[in-house]
């Protein structure tokens, strides 16, 4: 079973944890400041790493600064990358039009002539007004934009090599839903109600949440990456639910079976959260998990045979 690495005690630790306590506190009360006046960090890779290099920062501020520089090297590649995501996904819609009723017949098949978007909204949501659990929804959508970033640089901090082995994935998977986007540009619900392929009224929701703790910043932030800066037909794979998927997948051999379910409870609140907000069908969905199955067996079928190509070289 493949465990984390945890770095060894020295004699300077007391002092170490004291600094660690009191830079990750500094770093907290700042971060949230920037979320209630800004937003969090949803639309820009640039600002959501340098939130992250400066928890690095804080948690090992009592490192020299080559060592910080460090995340540079690894990462920029990564956020260059990322930012060239963003950018082209926003024009993958002008190449093909967009799929609609597809995945809304798929949903009516698996689910007895009905789309659970309109099912779930139709027995939950009630307009003009915010119930408890659309907070919880929206704290688990937006948690899309942070999950991933933070997993990976906890990894990068604790180990190296496992943190290039979780980038590998999360990098094969954005790429594989960016080109999908371009070749088979999809309609969410939100989409199809608007266009008249859903006869029944579907509401885009997922920042309500935000309006009822009153991060008023925040919920108007999300709303306008979702209506300047996103791909309005991006929904299958759904990236949503694959990054929740991945995320979890990617630890499930380390931990005992008997903490699956609770690992598990993510995606699964992440779908619950995707379909319920009109931001995906199931359809989308499941094509996400099986891209995340094929993304972990690809890779891992590469990372094998380098790690033999590698081996017979230098023996």
């Amino acid at each position: 079973m493949t465990t984390l690495e945890t770095p060894p005690e020295t004699t300077a630790d007391p002092d170490r944890r004291k600094r660690r306590i009191i830079g990750m506190a500094v770093w907290a009360v700042a971060f949230a400041l920037f979320v209630a006046f800004v937003g969090v960090p949803t639309s820009d890779p640039l600002t959501a790493f340098g939130w992250l290099w400066l928890a690095t920062i804080a948690w090992r501020n009592y490192q020299p600064w080559r060592t910080h520089l460090l995340f540079l090297r690894d990462w920029l590649p990564v956020v260059l990358l990322l930012v060239f995501y963003n950018l082209s996904r926003g024009a993958a819609d002008k190449l093909f039009d967009p799929h609609v009723y597809f995945m809304i017949h798929f949903d009516e098949a698996l689910f007895g002539g009905h789309v659970p978007t309109i099912w779930l909204q139709q027995h939950l949501y009630q307009p003009g007004r915010v119930q408890w659990w659309e907070i919880v929804v929206t704290l688990v959508y937006i948690s899309h934009f942070l999950t991933v970033p933070t997993v990976a640089v906890v990894l990068w901090l604790r180990n190296r090599e496992m943190s290039y082995r979780f980038m590998r994935r999360w990098i094969t998977l954005s790429l594989a839903g960016l080109v999908t986007y371009f070749l088979y540009p999809a309609a969410p619900p939100w989409y199809a109600w608007q266009h008249g392929a859903l006869k029944e009224q579907v509401y885009r929701i997922s920042s309500n949440g935000f309006e009822a703790i009153g991060l008023h910043s925040a919920g108007n932030t999300l709303n306008a990456l979702q209506a300047d800066q996103s791909n309005p037909v991006a929904a299958m794979p759904s990236l949503h639910t694959a990054y929740a998927m991945m995320a979890v997948a990617f630890f499930l051999p380390m931990v005992r079976k008997r903490w699956w379910p609770l690992l598990l409870a993510y995606p699964l609140a992440m779908t619950f959260t995707l379909v319920y907000t009109g931001e995906h069908y199931v359809a989308d969905v499941l094509v996400g998990w099986i891209y995340v199955a094929a993304v972990f067996a690809g890779v891992g079928w590469a990372e094998r045979r380098w790690a033999r190509r590698t081996g017979r070289l230098s023996s």
